[in-house]
């Protein structure tokens, strides 16, 4: 039963104490502090890559032998078919400052712009039509989630992940829910008056350092 003031009766104002904080009590966690561009391109230079997107830090210590090697493989290829069906297009490997904005920088492996982009100013790299990542275990939820969406909202014609640990390419379009997984040749063309760009994957997977 409440008890009612009788008339007259003088309250009193009592300040409460807060309890202690029990120890089975968590802390509320902290927001993870979003970067920018400034702040990443202030990093030191340490040997790992650090890229950025949507305010998301992401870093990769420096590539193993085999990823390397997957890549010169894939320069070899891409830069003899360029330079003979397709000079207006230039190919660029990593290390690279791809930006679209003041909380987005991303360093494809290796990308595909067009030449008349192809300055010594990164902010000039702008409409890439092909972009290639090379995973590796540090790399597989940037490279096909975050960097997916990334280069789907862009409106980057193609985006290859090469897979070498499972030899195949995951071949993704703007659009695409799901990726079309190669396993046998992978092919791509920059326009209808050049021929496809075809690459075995036995011969681009073949005899890679253990």
């Amino acid at each position: 039963m409440a008890l009612v003031p009788s008339a007259g009766a003088i309250l009193r104002r009592v300040e409460l104490r807060p309890l202690p904080p029990s120890p089975h009590t968590l802390p509320m966690p902290e927001l993870a502090r979003r970067c920018t561009v400034a702040d990443l391109l202030a990093f030191p230079e340490d040997g790992n890559r650090y890229e950025l997107i949507r305010g998301e830090l992401f870093v990769s210590p420096t590539a193993r032998p085999r990823h390397q090697e997957v890549i010169r493989r894939l320069v070899v290829r891409l830069s003899l078919f360029l330079d003979q069906q397709a000079p207006q297009w230039r190919l660029v490997p990593s290390p690279a400052d791809i930006s679209w904005d003041d909380e987005t920088l991303v360093q494809p492996d290796l990308f595909v712009v067009p030449a008349a982009q192809a300055s010594n100013d990164w902010s000039t790299y702008q409409d890439l039509v092909l972009a290639v990542e090379v995973i590796s275990p540090s790399s597989r939820r940037a490279d096909r989630v975050e960097k997916r969406r990334l280069y789907q909202e862009r409106g980057i014609g193609t985006y290859w992940i090469v897979d070498h640990e499972s030899e195949i390419v995951e071949v993704w379009r703007p659009g695409d829910d799901r990726p079309e997984v190669v396993t046998d040749q992978l092919r791509w063309s920059v326009g209808l008056e050049t021929q496809d760009l075809v690459i075995r994957l036995a011969e681009l997977f073949g005899n890679l350092p253990e």
